[in-house]
Order: structure tokens, then sequence, then C-alpha cells
């Protein structure tokens, strides 16, 4: 069995893009090889780029360490620039031919696969997932690790505050993003940093820090004697600037526009997704129930979804630990773990501002273990001023996966306060495999981990947050309660079986169809 795995970014990047979905692809990956029956390629696009060339081309990795076995290929020159924010609002989004055109030469030069398992679609236009049209035989598999289909800022999270629950058909996306990236510039960083990386330079050494930014201006300078030279000023306008217009438009003086109740961009971009994903796809994969709720909600067709649980390298912890009989030390105090970043949407400062109003009799019981690399002075000094409030207060400056039996060996409860549909985060996850009880927001797939109402909370409610708190720290949560509705966490192994058995079953009734038509 041929299977095809894409991501935007190289899954064994240098440069530690991509996040979970990142780490997941190398969980899967590895867990897939062991199988004879497979073999597997990889493909990224949306962030190698020629300085002189935009015409996309695709190419074996140039760059980056060795994977045995697994051979990794990406895009060069994509239309769409990848991660999905430096393209926000593109037409290339949906359509860009030559980008198309570049990934079924490379599905026709390396192919056939049996299997083309997306894990993303940015860096590359929607369109893509047509190709059965050239290649039926192929099975389509999309994985829903973020909302990118129906979000353009990928999480569903309205200018860096807010869930978004309604996107006023297209005019909040407008104003969504706070700073708009320029292209242009992203390009060109792009192909400095890809060619420095060809010529052996490697990003996080010294030399590459020290080269970058003198290549970046050699480059600008050499793209401006090559536009002159070829008779051109500037590079094409982007769709949606006055200069796009044309010349006349400036000549005609006022210019009458159409106005719309939302915006037909941002409106076109969510239809064109959603029909083209129940069109071309065979499977929608949600890694907790809550994404496939929200897909369902935005249209995704129901009997294409699945939940599947992603599988963790930690998930023998949670057979090798006995459950805690008592959530309270024997003192009555409970150490309260954060695990994460320092970042608005996975709720760190809801989380600073809840325990700030938290009373000082629920305070005094409580120890506080946070994890998390240091933001600026004003918050460090806030989570310092926690100190005359807690019992104690421990804090990381980051931490490796190596670190966590370490970290979490005093914790009594993981919180997991995220203010946006976070789809289910690794660390919790991770502190739940530990035996670890989470005390959770309502947004996401976290909770799915226990399914206990009496440790969810409504997210962003200070009060309610308070009263998980106090009930626990009164023993009105048991650990009985809470363990008799938890989920085993699933091994990579438990989840790369069902990912070959979802790809068998996928490939089966494809035969039978063929079969049917015969």
């Amino acid at each position: 069995m041929r299977i095809l795995f894409y991501n935007w970014v190289d899954y064994l990047d240098e440069e530690a893009r991509g996040g979970g979905v990142s780490l997941y692809q190398r969980n899967v990956i590895k867990a897939l090889s062991h199988w004879p029956e497979v073999s597997l390629s990889f493909l990224s696009a949306g962030i190698s780029h020629d300085l002189m060339s935009r015409k996309p081309r695709w190419e074996k990795l140039r760059h980056g360490p060795d994977s045995p076995g697994i051979p990794r290929f990406e895009i060069v020159n994509s239309g769409v620039l990848s991660p999905g924010h430096h393209s926000f609002g593109q037409q290339a989004q949906t359509d860009h031919p030559e980008t198309e055109a570049a990934f079924l030469d490379f599905l026709d030069q390396t192919g056939p696969y049996d299997i083309v398992h997306f894990n993303n679609l940015e860096g590359l236009p929607v369109s893509v997932l047509a190709l059965k049209r050239r290649f039926p035989q192929t099975r389509v598999i999309y994985a829903m690790h973020n909302y990118y289909p129906i979000c353009p800022q990928v999480n569903l999270w309205h200018q860096e505050r807010v869930s978004c629950t309604d996107f006023g058909l297209g005019r909040k996306c407008e104003t969504c993003l706070e700073h708009q990236y320029d292209a242009r510039a992203i390009r060109l960083a792009h192909a400095v940093a890809y060619n420095l990386k060809i010529w052996g330079v490697r990003p996080g050494t010294r030399l590459f820090d020290r080269a970058f930014v003198p290549c970046l201006r050699l480059a600008r300078g050499a793209l401006r004697v090559w536009r002159r030279t070829q008779g051109r000023t500037t590079s094409a306008p982007l769709p949606g600037t006055d200069s796009a217009r044309g010349p006349d438009a400036a000549q005609a003086g006022a210019v009458l526009r159409q106005l719309h109740l939302g915006s037909p961009v941002f409106q076109h971009r969510r239809q064109t997704f959603v029909e083209r994903i129940n069109t071309h796809c065979d499977l929608v994969l949600g890694v907790s129930e809550r994404v496939c709720t929200l897909a369902r909600h935005y249209g995704i067709r129901s009997d294409l979804l699945r939940t599947s649980y992603i599988g963790t390298c930690h998930a023998d912890r949670f057979l090798q630990t006995s459950p805690r009989q008592e959530m309270l030390a024997a003192d009555g105090t409970l150490t309260l773990a954060f695990l994460g970043y320092m970042r608005r949407d996975k709720g760190f400062f809801f989380l600073l501002d809840a325990l700030e109003a938290l009373p000082i009799d629920l305070a005094r019981r409580i120890k506080l273990v946070l994890c998390a690399r240091s933001s600026d002075t004003a918050t460090m000094a806030r989570v310092a001023a926690l100190c005359d409030r807690f019992r104690e207060v421990s804090h990381a400056d980051g931490y490796t996966q190596s670190d966590l039996d370490h970290i979490l060996a005093t914790v009594d409860l993981g919180v997991i306060p995220v203010l946006w549909e976070d789809n289910l985060p690794q660390v919790a996850i991770e502190m739940h495999a530990r035996r670890i009880p989470l005390l959770t927001s309502d947004l996401g797939g976290a909770h799915e981990l226990s399914r206990c109402a009496a440790l969810t909370f409504k997210a962003g409610d200070i009060a309610d947050f308070h009263a998980r708190l106090r009930a626990i720290l009164h023993g009105g949560v048991t650990l009985d309660q809470y363990w008799s509705t938890a989920m085993a966490p699933r091994s990579n192994a438990d989840h790369a079986a069902e990912l070959l058995d979802l790809y068998h079953s996928l490939l089966a009734e494809a035969k039978m169809q063929r079969q049917g038509h015969a």
C-alpha cells in the first residue's frame, strides 16, 4: 500500500515549525514504517521559493535531516504561501492552476498512490482535492487538525481576542488580522532561507543567523536589477489592491463598487472549501468529537466525518500508573499545573485574571506550577506577584518531553483553560496519560478525555472556574468519579493500526465500486 502524507512544512523541519501536527506526523510515520505492507512518502509546500522564478515545481527535498526509506518532497514556488495567515484572503487558496498542475505532475511522476492523506491544506489550493479526476483509484483523506477550511485565520480566533462563532457573512474576516503580511516580502524571505539551506547553511546555526539579513538585502537588490532588465518595476499587484484595478482606474475618477451585506471573498472561500471537501474527499477525520461537531455545523457531510483520537508516545504511562485515591494532599493543599504557552488563546491570561481574583482562603491552599516560556516584563511581574497569595509558585521557562515526568511528579490537577476550540491539546494528553485529572474549559476537545462535568467550566468565566476549584478544595469531586468516565489514551501503534484499517476499508469499497461498474 502506497501512502502519501501532506503537511505544509516538512515533518523533520529544523526550525521546528508545524507544532503539534508535525509531532503527530512524526509519530504516525514512525509507527507505520514498521508495517511491511506500507510504503510511505511525504510532501510539503508553501515555504520554499526561488529568487527569480515564480513557476511552481516539485523536487525531492534538498535540505534537512535524512529519513532513510521515506522519500520527502516539496513543491517550490507554490502560489499559496504557508502557513495560512501568510496568504490570508488570497484567491490562490481556492484555485491556483499552476500549483495544482505541479501537484498533479508530482503524483504522476512519483505515484500512483493508494492513499493521499492531507494533514493540512495550507500551502496548496483546495482544488488539488480533485486529484481523482486524473487518479480515480486513489483515495483522499483530510484530517482536521485545525479549522483552516472554514477559517483563513485557522483557529476560529477573531482578532487574537475571542472565539469566533459567527463570521458575519465574511465581514469579520476582513478585520480579523491586526497585521496583514506582505506576500512579496514573505516570499523573498522564504527564498533566501531556502537557498541558504540547500547551500548547507542550517537553520538555528550562528552562520545562518548572521547570513540571513545580509543575504536578504542582496536578494532584494538583485531582484530590483533583474526587474529593470525585464522591463518590470514591481511585481504583479496583489488581488484586492487599488493597483489591481489597472491604469485606467485612476484616470476614471470615482469608481462605483457594488456593496454587499457580507464579504463575497470570504463567503466564497468558505463555500468553496466545504463544497470541494464534500465532493472529493473519501473521509474527513476529526481529532476529537468537538472537531467533528463543528465541521458538521459548518457544512461538512456527516457521512464523511469520523472521530479519530491521535496517539501519543506517553500512552504507556497510563497503564503503568495507578490512579491516586485523593486529589488533595494530606495537608489539604492542591498542586495545580499549567503547561503550554503564555498566550491569550491558550487561556493563560484568563488564568492569571482568575488566579488573581481567587479568594485568599482558597489561594493559600494551592501550589502553582507554571511551565511556559517567559513573556514580557509586565506579564512576568504578574506571575511573580502570585507568590503573595498562593502557598507556592514554581515556574519553568519552557520544557522538553524528557522533563515532563520530573515536572509533573507532584502535580495533583492540570488546567486547560483554552478560550478557542482547541482541537485536542497535546499537553492535555500528556498530563492525562500520567493519571493527572484535568480541569478544562468547555471549548475544544480536552474535556473529552475525562467527560467529567464537575471539572469542566465555561470558557472565560472566572466565577465558574472559581466554583470548580472551590468544589475540589472542599472535597466535592472524587477521583473515582473522575476516572469512571475517563478514556484511556491511545498509543501511536494503536492509532496507526486504526488508520490502516480505514485505508483498507476505503480501498476495498473502491474495488467493489469498480467491479460494480465493470
